[in-house]
């Protein structure tokens, strides 16, 4: 008996499947050639090499058409002196960029006070960038994997890190090195939690903040849009609730 596979989903929709029904998601290919929207964004990167006017460019027009599925105004969403994107009002968004895509997501703050959104090649992370990217307790972890799967993992770890971090930056606009945060992750369910390692303007040292993860079309998507910090001393969970512990 022949049986026909079933076709991947688009990776729109393997995005969307991480977030909550009132985040908009859009996709757009960073290689191609975007025409500017709006002049503001245009002028941004009229000295930028061709590559990163390329990414920009195209993480704006995936932007852009995120805008426009939440029925808003689509504006202009330039950069900030850190090089974070700068919403307009009312508006809270992420994006990401790999070497084959773009990512943009975007809610209304009324609803999802921040987002984050990270997508990276699922190949392994580099061996030399482990002990500087995971903490202790991370490795711990990833030793008792099994081992042709620890740098895979340990590129999940560094980029549910990225996400994380953009997520809290929309509130904190805090700058955060590697082992300020702290990953565990439910291999079953794919969700992960960042735990603060330090205390943060909004955010006390054992806040964690929750994120969904999946691996599609060879790449590896973090996503959290951010509701309630919690914090571990004041939220005791069930033991079959928490992810497995690192």
């Amino acid at each position: 008996m022949h049986v026909v596979p079933c076709p991947a989903r688009p990776l729109a929709d393997e995005v969307r499947a991480l977030f909550p029904i009132d985040v908009a998601v859009a996709v757009s290919d960073p290689h191609a050639e975007h025409t500017p929207r709006f002049a503001a964004e245009a002028q941004a990167v009229a000295r930028a090499t061709t590559r990163r006017r390329r990414e920009f460019l195209a993480g704006r027009a995936a932007a852009h058409r995120a805008m426009a599925q939440i029925g808003g105004a689509v504006s202009p969403v330039l950069a900030g002196a850190d090089r974070a994107p700068v919403w307009p009002e009312g508006i809270t968004g992420s994006i990401s960029h790999s070497a084959r895509t773009c990512l943009a997501v975007v809610a209304e703050t009324r609803d999802t006070p921040a987002l984050g959104i990270d997508i990276e090649d699922e190949a392994p992370l580099d061996p030399a960038l482990v002990a500087e990217i995971c903490t202790l307790p991370e490795r711990a972890w990833l030793s008792t994997r099994p081992e042709a799967l620890r740098g895979r993992l340990a590129k999940l770890i560094f980029s549910a890190k990225e996400c994380a971090y953009k997520c809290q930056f929309m509130l904190s606009r805090e700058m955060l090195d590697f082992g300020d945060l702290e990953i565990t992750a439910d291999l079953e369910t794919g969700q992960f939690e960042a735990t603060f390692a330090r205390d943060l303007p909004g955010f006390a040292r054992g806040t964690w903040l929750s994120g969904r993860y999946a691996f599609a079309a060879g790449q590896v998507i973090t996503a959290m849009a951010m509701t309630q910090p919690h914090n571990k001393a004041a939220h005791a969970r069930p033991a079959h609730a928490r992810p497995a512990p690192w």
